[in-house]
């Protein structure tokens, strides 16, 4: 197999709200990132994972997203976005743009014109239904919020101002990878896929993750954007075993680069127990 770029890449990932503020306002911005990164060539960095610096209205730290070909003010501009790519390749270092494709924001362009109009294209863009069952959110509650101008439920599986999206349609497959290209053609070195496991799902069969039509998606999308580029794809993959990890990164199933596999950090989770435990430091010695 060809040695690829990212197979010995050092990988640092950027929160950019904490991470330099270029001018004063308490925020992290995309100038400030640039302004760093000597110090980040310095340390052996070649590769950027930038946590969501698209518009957004913040109600889950970016990851809902409102246009995914605008950045969000308190970030910059995307001219600022321009430089920063532009000044990481002068020194070899690679930006992945973390891609959040199972769930936009309520305030999407997509999802308030669907609202608004029943009958648009855009409302299939999204989960509908007449009656929920008993899908429940990660972050607690039921996964389905009723929409009063419309009469019917649509499913969140995160917050309830993150509808997800309609896999199924394939205008809005269509429309993903326009966006996709449109960031691989600024010049970025890949993707961080955010819950990517969760786009086949099957709501009324209760399917999450892993769903039949994932790998399907998953190679579409490989085709129609990052397949012939040498571009770094990561999947976030809560549902998947070791085993079910490979097929997405086989180089034969033309899908992903790698994935994140999450089983070890379930291992002494307790239900009902909170993801924070106080401990005595001296119970550490």
């Amino acid at each position: 197999m060809q040695e690829k770029w990212w197979h010995n890449a050092v990988v640092y990932q950027v929160y950019p709200k904490s991470f330099m503020d270029s001018n004063g306002d308490g925020i992290g911005d995309l100038p400030g990132i640039t302004s760093k990164l000597d110090y980040l060539a310095k340390l052996g960095i070649t590769a950027i994972w930038l946590s969501p610096v698209y518009d957004s209205p913040m109600d889950d730290n970016g990851y809902d997203i409102a246009d995914y070909q605008a950045i969000a003010a308190i970030f910059g501009t995307m001219e600022d976005m321009d430089q920063l790519i532009a000044e990481a390749k002068k020194r070899d270092i690679r930006i992945i743009m973390d891609l959040v494709v199972n769930h936009t924001s309520d305030e999407h362009a997509w999802f308030v014109e669907g609202c608004e109009n029943p009958d648009s294209p855009e409302r299939d863009y999204y989960i509908w239904r007449d009656e929920p069952n008993d899908l429940e959110s990660i972050f607690s509650g039921s996964a389905w919020e009723y929409d009063e101008k419309s009469g019917q439920y649509y499913l969140h599986f995160f917050s309830k101002k993150q509808p997800d999206l309609n896999w199924e349609n394939e205008k809005l497959r269509q429309k993903i990878y326009e966006m996709m290209n449109f960031w691989i053609d600024k010049g970025i070195g890949g993707f961080r896929m955010d819950v990517i496991d969760m786009i086949g799902k099957i709501p009324d069969e209760k399917v999450v993750n892993n769903g039949p039509m994932l790998h399907p998606y998953l190679k579409e999308m490989n085709q129609a954007t990052f397949g012939d580029k040498n571009l770094l794809t990561v999947g976030e993959t809560w549902g998947a075993t070791p085993e079910i990890a490979k097929f997405y990164s086989d180089p034969k199933g033309q899908e992903l680069s790698m994935v994140f596999q999450f089983e070890h950090i379930g291992l002494q989770y307790q239900e009902g127990q909170p993801k924070w435990h106080y401990q005595k430091r001296a119970e550490y010695r």
